[in-house]
């Protein structure tokens, strides 16, 4: 995927630097395919760089397909399968994205509670203290990431309406309304507060870092709801202690303490 964008925008300011403006809706669809089919250009040292950047691009996108061919192969045969299935449940979370969280950072209920996990993926925020002045920063980014980027290219989803579209559909069948139920709650939750920092005017980068942090304690919930599903009972509630009352002690004016 890294040596696919990398192409992508070497052809791109190539173009742009012999004048060349693609002035429709969307960049490498079929229509935008065409439109570079149908370039010509009067150097012939031209075409050539054209046409190796073209097939660079060309290249990586068979590679990239091959190896998720592979990877949707091998899925069926893996033994933390139903896992993978389960947090394609999310949205924004396809095949690639759950098979990454879970090939690199292996059994998530490991972490006894989601903030270890988002430390474990470097999505914490900085902490820059000194006696009692305390002051935050930028995410740590001192976890892994490739989790950390799929979970944030996952966040970018959740600007949009909340709802259960035909794919996100599909991906849930067979699995419990358990996991449907943090996956709709993950859509509406991670949805209001895209909403909330956006109304106060967040860089967006800030906003995806945050939902991604959040949507690691739903990716959490889902993986032991899977697994380890005591893991999300919740406690009973605590009983209030019931103590004897204090006995009073009352002083008799009328009698006389003995010395």
């Amino acid at each position: 995927m890294v040596d696919q964008r990398k192409g992508r925008q070497r052809l791109k300011g190539f173009l742009l630097r012999l004048g060349h403006r693609y002035l429709g809706k969307g960049n490498w669809s079929a229509a935008h395919l065409r439109y570079l089919s149908s370039l010509h250009f009067s150097h012939a040292a031209q075409q050539i760089a054209f046409q190796e950047y073209l097939e660079a691009i060309t290249v990586a996108s068979e590679r990239l397909g091959r190896l998720t061919k592979a990877m949707e192969t091998a899925l069926p045969t893996w033994k933390r399968e139903p896992v993978v299935r389960a947090l394609m449940s999310l949205r924004g979370v396809a095949l690639l994205n759950a098979m990454t969280l879970v090939a690199e950072a292996g059994d998530l209920t490991r972490f006894a509670s989601p903030t270890p996990l988002m430390s474990y993926f470097g999505l914490t925020p900085s902490e820059y203290s000194s006696g009692e002045k305390r002051q935050q920063g930028a995410i740590t980014k001192a976890g892994n990431g490739a989790c950390r980027r799929a979970l944030v290219e996952a966040a970018h989803q959740y600007r949009f309406i909340p709802r259960v579209t035909p794919a996100i559909q599909q991906r849930q069948e067979g699995q419990s309304q358990e996991v449907r139920a943090i996956a709709l709650k993950a859509q509406q939750r991670l949805h209001a507060r895209f909403r909330s920092m956006s109304a106060r005017h967040k860089k967006p980068v800030v906003v995806a870092a945050a939902l991604a942090r959040e949507l690691c304690g739903f990716v959490w919930a889902i993986a032991c709801q899977v697994s380890a599903p005591g893991k999300l009972k919740k406690s009973e509630p605590r009983t209030e202690k019931t103590t004897a009352p204090k006995r009073q002690y009352r002083l008799d004016p009328e009698k006389k303490f003995k010395r």
